[in-house]
């Protein structure tokens, strides 16, 4: 059977020994569990059943080292109990705007020290954060508003032409809140400085949310995906320990916050209580003058980030002794690019597999792993195995059975990590967590005989661009707006810089005239740009299968001949 369970680690017991009140005893390695373990092995050992919340983590860091700088973006600073406190009065600006417990706030701007005090602000009212991607056309964004229901919107001066554009149409909104000011809304700052600074203290539960981002939905309308306070404690403590975090770690967030990749790795540095430092803009080259600026331990990158930093010119003049970790995961990554940044950065290694459903990690291809002299260097093409907690098994997505070792299925996962479900979309939710438990990922992978999990492609037609997810049906619904478009596939192509690109397939209407630049434009003008066609290619007529499914795969095959798997 095609299931593996991340076994727990070895841990080291006392040996118990006669009494003898004149001797002192040595403590030994054990591996039989014949005696019963001491109190502290079996808290050891079961490290993820400690539950909390999120509001948690500002508090407890802001008890324990009050002082010690928490956030860094540029010449900005921000203690732990200066977090708190600005946190606590966005909370409490919150609840004076009538915001009660589990209502959604939105926030709309780049990464930045305000993302986290809105975060944990949200979280000390037991309010929900609804972080966009800032990435995302007007339409989009305002939809997510009014999905999520919320009536305060905080806003980055950046996107207020955004703001501008949607004003109109936003159904529930009744604060708007500008970073940077304007004319017509509240100003952040004066906002925040006008509140009390008192933690209100809201009670919480395992199963309240503390976070909701959006993902691409298949149907083309985005998915609210619910993430609970139990989903983030199912993770944080293991993950902790597994990449080495504590309050000495100098953590680098420079993946978008909007993003589980981006939140979820500053979150699991802030539960460590290490210092963040924020990147708001994905420099590579900035982000190579950060790392040995602030002396980095820690870090986690999107490969084409990786493939970037490897071409900038200081990449061979710049100190990188302080790194102990990067963390690479969000699309696949050659192996070129692997093996340069291995030799390049010079430290360990670890790639993740995850999803936003299951609040990131879920795999995990360790450092040893990463030998590039090792006879087992084939395994760099896996994504690892079972995170801790974590059950995978792949199956035949039509019978729901066991695949056999070697064989390509769909990756089926079952953790406490797994999200409550999609907002306000209880069919979808169904479809996608079964009542036993298993999460359908959508994903199609195989296990080998040592039970490393290999990517092979997505049973979903998802398109994965430089770490975004791109839904085809997505944009193929704004295609087909066009006058000239009869019908419309969308497929993932590859591509050198962003691992694979979306590109239109498209049957003109009879006695129509529309070029490649008149598609592309059109659809840039409705979605946002990485959901873009790069390009558009002609067909008189479009694959289906008897039901009319269009089928994707025969699409795809012309583009990624010769290639050992189907997503790049």
């Amino acid at each position: 059977m095609a299931t593996r369970k991340k076994h727990k680690r070895k841990k080291v017991a006392k040996k118990k020994v006669a009494k003898k009140k004149s001797a002192k005893k040595k403590v030994a390695k054990k591996k039989s569990a014949e005696k019963k373990p001491s109190k502290k092995k079996r808290a050891a050992e079961q490290p993820r059943i400690k539950v909390g919340d999120v509001a948690g983590i500002v508090r407890d860091n802001a008890k324990k080292q009050p002082n010690v700088v928490s956030l860094v973006l540029g010449d900005r600073t921000l203690t732990w109990a200066q977090l708190l406190s600005r946190s606590s009065q966005v909370a409490q600006g919150l609840r004076r705007a009538g915001v009660k417990a589990q209502d959604r706030v939105v926030f709309l701007d780049k990464n930045g020290i305000e993302h986290f005090e809105v975060f944990y602000g949200c979280a000390l009212l037991n309010a929900v954060s609804v972080d966009v991607n800032w990435r995302l056309a007007a339409p989009e964004v305002a939809f997510i508003v009014n999905d999520a229901e919320a009536e305060v919107f905080i806003v980055g001066q950046e996107f207020v032409p955004v703001l501008d554009a949607i004003i109109n149409d936003l159904k529930k909104v009744k604060t708007v809140i500008v970073i940077g000011g304007h004319p017509s809304h509240n100003d952040y700052e004066r906002w925040v400085s006008a509140q009390s600074a008192v933690d209100p203290k809201a009670p919480t539960k395992p199963s309240d949310l503390a976070f909701q981002l959006y993902s691409s939905g298949t149907t083309g309308r985005p998915k609210g995906v619910m993430l609970t306070n139990d989903n983030f404690f199912a993770l944080l403590p293991a993950a902790r320990e597994i990449w080495g975090m504590s309050e000495k770690t100098v953590n680098l967030v420079a993946m978008p916050l909007f993003h589980i990749g981006g939140g979820g790795w500053a979150t699991a540095g802030q539960y460590a209580g290490a210092r963040s430092i924020i990147m708001r803009d994905v420099d590579p080259s900035a982000m190579l003058t950060l790392i040995e600026k602030h002396r980095i331990t820690h870090a986690f990158m999107v490969p084409a980030l990786l493939q970037f930093a490897l071409i900038m010119p200081n990449i061979g003049s710049t100190d990188f002794s302080s790194l102990e970790l990067i963390v690479y995961g969000a699309s696949p990554i050659s192996e070129a690019v692997l093996e340069g940044s291995i030799n390049a950065f010079k430290c360990p290694f670890m790639q993740v597999y995850g999803l936003t459903e299951t609040t990131g990690v879920v795999t995990v291809l360790p450092p040893e792993d990463h030998d590039l002299s090792s006879a087992n260097k084939g395994r760099l093409r896996s994504c690892g195995k079972p995170f801790t907690g974590v059950e995978i098994r792949i199956v035949d997505s039509d019978t729901g059975k066991d695949v056999p070792l070697g064989e390509v299925g769909e990756i089926w996962i079952r953790s406490r990590q797994i999200m409550k479900g999609y907002w306000n979309m209880p069919e979808e939710t169904a479809k996608s967590i079964l009542k036993s438990g298993w999460f359908r990922s959508g994903d199609a992978a195989y296990f080998d005989k040592d039970g490393y999990v290999y990517i092979f492609d997505r049973v979903k037609d998802m398109i994965v661009s430089g770490g975004e997810n791109i839904y085809p049906a997505e944009v193929e619904n704004a295609l087909m707006a066009h006058p000239a478009i009869a019908d419309v596939a969308v497929i993932g192509v590859p591509d050198e810089k962003w691992g694979e690109v979306p590109m239109a397939l498209v049957v003109r209407k009879p006695d129509v005239q529309v070029t490649e630049d008149e598609i592309v434009t059109f659809a840039r003008q409705r979605l946002a740009g990485f959901k873009t066609p790069k390009t558009v290619g002609w067909v008189d007529a479009l694959p289906r299968n008897p039901s009319g499914k269009i089928l994707k795969k025969v699409l795809r095959e012309p583009y990624w001949v010769g290639r050992t798997r189907r997503v790049n």
